[in-house]
This record gives C-alpha cells, structure tokens and sequence, in this order.
C-alpha cells in the first residue's frame, strides 16, 4: 500500500476527527466570550501535501488575549525516516489528527495556556491518543494553580485512578527548560501513545481525551475572567516579556509537537503560532531578592504536590 492510498477512511478516525472540528469551534467560541472584546479567531484553511490538512484560528489584539491560536488538523501520508525513528515506527505511513492551543495575554495577571489533544495511527494500524495542558503564570497564584490541579484530578479519577500522579509527574518532567533548570509554569497533565486495546479500550481513551480539552475550556476562561481587571504595573510587563522569551525557548528548543510538525512537512506558520507577539532576552537577568518575581520562580520546579492545602514544594 502506497501512502496516496492510506486515508482516513476507518470509522475511528471519522469519529476523533468529526469531534476534533467540533471541538475547534466550541473553543473558540467560549474563548472570544471570556475575551469580551468582540474580536473574533481568524480563519486559515490549509492543505497537506501529504493529503488533508486543517484550519488555524487566531485571535489577536483582543481586550484580555492579545494573541491566541486553536489549530485543527487531520493529515496522512508517508514521514520521513527520521520522523519514523523518533516515533519507533517500522511503518513510516501515518494519520494524524488533533487540536492545538496557546493563548498569551494582555496582562502579567493572566497565564499563558497550552492544550493539546491528538489521535494517531500508524500504517500497521497500531494507533494511539495523547495530549494534555498546562498553566504558565507570569506571578504564580498558588491557590488559582492548586484549584487548576484539583480540577485535573478530578477529570483523572473519573477514568483512571493512577491517571493524575502518572500524567502530572509527567508533565513535570516534559514541561521543563534542563538549560534554565526550572518548570515552563506550574505543570499539569501530559500523556502520550495511550495505546488502543493495551492501554484500553477507544471507547474508554477517546472520552478521557474529550474529558481533558473540554475541561480546559471551562477552566481557563474561568481564570481569564477572574485574572483579566487586575491591575499590573511596567515592571510587571517587563517582566512578563521575560517569561514569553522562556516560553518561546521551550517551543523551539524541546517541544516534540514542533519538531514533529516541521519534520514532516507540516504548515509553518500554523506550527509556529505557539510563539507570543513579543518576548525579551536579556544577559545573566535574575530576579531581585524577596520580590514577587523571586517569589514566583522559586515555583518554577517539579515535583510539587499542589493537591496540599499548603501546597508542597519537592
């Protein structure tokens, strides 16, 4: 079978991805509610030269986002070898579908969010789920970010009851800068290659990936509404294109979303639309004692159990 005859024809996918582009849009939607600007996702529809291809939605210069994106895609074709490798793929023939989603504020006060839910087959028919989300505040809020880890364990015990200490401690492993030693924020969930039949069911993994973009949904505009009027000063706003620059350093550097995009050809400008509207680099730049920066970094680790009613650093 050549990779022009290996198309998304299977009921599974037509399921996973009717709901990815359902989803795509419920998002959008609740996102320009909670922005309240009354600016609306733009819409690019791309194709895959592969074959499908997808819609990038981006919202800019919004009251309380001011640049955002939620992109859909499903593609198939045949990756390049070293694409296979990295995924240990004897077959390089592939089907992917998913959404991916980060949002960078206006203000300090408000996180920068990822969410990213995805379903993959390869052409030996093995096929697998993966995802997760997590919260990057510029001044950490411990008790908004323990409210955020209670919500994940909630949506895990409803599934699996090992699924939050597996998901989160791999988030915490996955989210992190080794050349910054610290945390891109304060974690969350990650998970990847659920694989159908050994890890469950499609029925069982699919509703528990539903489960973990819906919830972000709910959440962040929650956080977005609580955080958005809060004041904030220009050392703040320094301060916040600082943390962008980290930010960004983790997408280029370490994010496998991004390698695997650009390995296999996938649209450039919908890869990089992680990437926030400005950041900063400045030489040897650390935060002063005892301030609130200070404050927040010493968060920046893993291992911390935010299910404590004081939460816990490792």
């Amino acid at each position: 079978m050549t990779s022009s005859t290996f198309l998304p024809i299977a009921p599974a996918r037509a399921v996973v991805e009717h709901w990815m582009r359902q989803f795509q849009d419920w998002l959008c939607h609740r996102l320009e509610a909670a922005d309240g600007s009354g600016v609306r996702f733009s819409r690019d529809d791309w194709h895959h030269e592969g074959g499908g291809g997808g819609s990038t939605r981006v919202i800019q210069q919004g009251d309380v986002l001011e640049k955002g994106g939620v992109a859909f895609s499903a593609v198939w074709g045949e990756m390049s070898e070293a694409a296979a490798r990295q995924l240990l793929m004897p077959d390089r023939r592939y089907f992917a579908t998913g959404v991916s989603v980060v949002q960078h504020p206006r203000s300090p006060r408000v996180p920068i969010s990822h969410m990213n839910v995805r379903y993959f087959e390869a052409g030996n028919g093995e096929a697998w789920f993966g995802g997760g989300l997590d919260l990057t505040p510029i001044y950490v809020d411990v008790v908004q970010a323990r409210q955020f880890h209670e919500q994940l364990h909630e949506v895990c015990q409803r599934h699996d009851g090992s699924y939050y200490q597996r998901f989160k401690q791999w988030a915490d492993d996955y989210f992190y800068l080794p050349h910054r030693r610290e945390t891109r924020g304060v974690g969350g969930l990650f998970f990847d290659r659920l694989t159908v039949g050994k890890d469950g069911l499609f029925e069982e993994l699919f509703a528990f990936v539903q489960d973990v973009g819906e919830l972000y949904g709910r959440s962040y505009s929650a956080i977005m509404h609580q955080n958005a009027d809060l004041p904030y000063t220009e050392r703040e706003k320094h301060w916040q294109l600082v943390r962008r620059g980290r930010y960004a350093e983790f997408n280029l550097a370490i994010d496998r979303g991004t390698r695997f995009g650009l390995e296999t050809g996938g649209r450039t400008e919908s890869i990089l639309m992680s990437l926030p509207p400005q950041a900063e680099w400045h030489y040897n730049l650390e935060p002063t004692p005892d301030s609130p920066e200070a404050a927040s970094q010493q968060w920046l680790r893993q291992g911390v159990d935010w299910l404590k009613p004081e939460p816990v650093m490792a």
